[in-house]
């Protein structure tokens, strides 16, 4: 799969595969100046996209006109296991695409269902936190527009101080495939009449120092605690010589990280490739209420591993405040 997917990942090199342009297409101005949207796809997503061979992302980009990227593998939006996408071209050609990818993983999601009803998911857009400006407008008039007009859900997150580096923000849109490229195209439309925004098209779309986890923060102290939403965890300069890393998850959550029969836990070993051991009840990381969850392996296993971890706690998180 590596193989296959180098034609299509890293923003820093040439696309090999790219398709020849198009000549413009009688539009207005707005509608050709190139610009770009990124959006996040789960890691089995992105291989349903690239397809057999690139043939499916090959044969989008051809279709569409526009030029479609990926992270690499193991490179996830922060606080999460998704790899980046990013759709460049003009505007035209980039709801081309969207349209095309959105279609095929929603038409995988339906053949797993039978339920006949025109199904509502959820879209997770990339956006500089500088730009989200525009999008949510003077007192919340332009995204309320954007709602009204569309009829999806638009959500736009907080900015996240709990990752080092990061100025990027995840605007959700949920609905229905038409509700939400209606809202794609209103927002993609905005964001292009912002300068500043169509410069960032050459960003890279890794984050340094994150692979699958959040980013470590710079920690002198061996004993230095660093909160990171759901967990706390900790580094020092012997475990990382020895590619180890412990987390904090706290007790009431640790079984929704070993699973039933251990089924969890030998599934994220097994994945990752790195060895998972959780400590005893009542062994706790001093001064918190939290089982130490030891990571060991290569740095990509580390971090390949830790991330499944989170998932599973922010689950448990979510359970937790559901039940309350």
């Amino acid at each position: 799969m590596d193989s296959t997917e180098s034609s299509y990942i890293s923003s820093a090199e040439p696309l090999t595969n790219a398709p020849p342009k198009s000549p413009p297409s009688p539009s207005s101005d707005v509608a050709e100046k190139p610009t770009y949207v990124r959006f996040l796809v789960s890691n089995s997503a992105a291989g349903s996209v690239i397809g057999k061979g690139g043939s499916t992302i090959t044969d989008f980009q051809s279709q569409s006109g526009a030029r479609i990227q990926l992270s690499r593998n193991h490179e996830f939006f922060p606080g999460t296991t998704d790899r980046i996408i990013m759709v460049s071209g003009a505007i035209n050609e980039i709801l081309k695409a969207v349209e095309l990818i959105l279609s095929k993983l929603l038409s995988e999601v339906n053949s797993e269902n039978d339920n006949d009803a025109e199904p509502k998911s959820k879209v997770r857009l990339v956006v500089p936190n500088g730009s989200c400006g525009r999008i949510i407008g003077k007192g919340g008039a332009t995204i309320r527009s954007f709602i009204e007009d569309s009829q999806a859900g638009i959500k736009i997150s907080p900015q996240d101080n709990n990752y080092f580096g990061i100025n990027d923000r995840l605007v959700t849109l949920t609905g229905t495939l038409d509700e939400q490229m209606h809202a794609v195209d209103l927002i993609v439309s905005k964001l292009s009449e912002d300068s500043h925004y169509s410069q960032s098209i050459n960003s890279p779309m890794s984050y340094p120092g994150y692979h699958g986890a959040p980013s470590l923060l710079p920690s002198g102290n061996p004993s230095d605690y660093i909160t990171n939403g759901p967990g706390v965890k900790f580094e020092n300069s012997k475990e990382e010589r020895s590619n180890s890393l412990t987390i904090g998850v706290l007790d009431g959550h640790v079984g929704f990280v070993v699973g039933r029969g251990g089924r969890n836990i030998m599934e994220i070993s097994q994945t990752s490739g790195a060895r998972v051991k959780i400590s005893d009840r009542g062994d706790y990381i001093s001064g918190t209420s939290e089982r130490k969850v030891t990571i060991t392996g290569s740095q990509r296993a580390i971090h390949t591993a830790e991330s499944m971890i989170l998932k599973k706690v922010a689950y448990a998180t979510e359970k937790a405040i559901e039940v309350e």
